[in-house]
């Protein structure tokens, strides 16, 4: 099979343009499949594929919460962490607004709209994460301390395990 392209997204853009070292991982998308499914199709451990969510505060000011693909983010703990009344997911309308990217292909780098990034802080001692590279289906593998060089995220410890409630 003949080596697949590196799509061209505003994160790839970005990710050469900060001279980041990064890996392609094209995989077969599913809707809804989520990080399990793109952890499945690479072969990694589903705690290495980090999720970019967006959400909002009351206000309706957007931010991103990167989190571990086998973690929920707990709305409550992130609210307090950055000292706002609440956090919610933002709806799929909006997400795309505020990212430029379809939900499913959500990146932190390149997003249309500059937001503030939280990152769980335990992402930073994985040796190896992969995160989504601007387009449904395609992730790229890093260095997590590329990610913190670049985004310049705000550490929190708001990740819960998936049995629990949350998002």
């Amino acid at each position: 099979m003949a080596q697949e392209k590196t799509p061209v997204t505003a994160a790839v853009r970005v990710l050469r343009a900060e001279k980041i070292e990064f890996s392609d991982h094209p995989y077969a998308y599913e809707e809804k499949g989520g990080t399990s499914v793109s952890a499945r199709e690479l072969g990694v451990d589903e705690h290495t594929v980090i999720k970019t969510l967006v959400m909002e505060d009351e206000k309706h000011n957007s931010l991103i919460i990167l989190m571990h693909g086998d973690q929920q983010v707990s709305t409550k703990e992130l609210a307090r962490a950055i000292g706002v009344k609440q956090v919610s997911p933002c709806t799929a309308e909006a997400a795309q607004k505020q990212s430029g990217y379809l939900l499913g292909g959500t990146s932190p780098f390149g997003t249309r709209h500059a937001m503030p990034v939280y990152l769980e802080e335990s992402i930073t001692v994985l040796p190896y994460i992969y995160i989504n590279g601007g387009k449904r289906g395609y992730l790229v593998g890093m260095v997590p301390s590329e990610l913190v060089r670049v985004l310049k995220p705000q550490m929190v410890t708001v990740g819960i395990s998936e049995k629990r409630g949350s998002v």
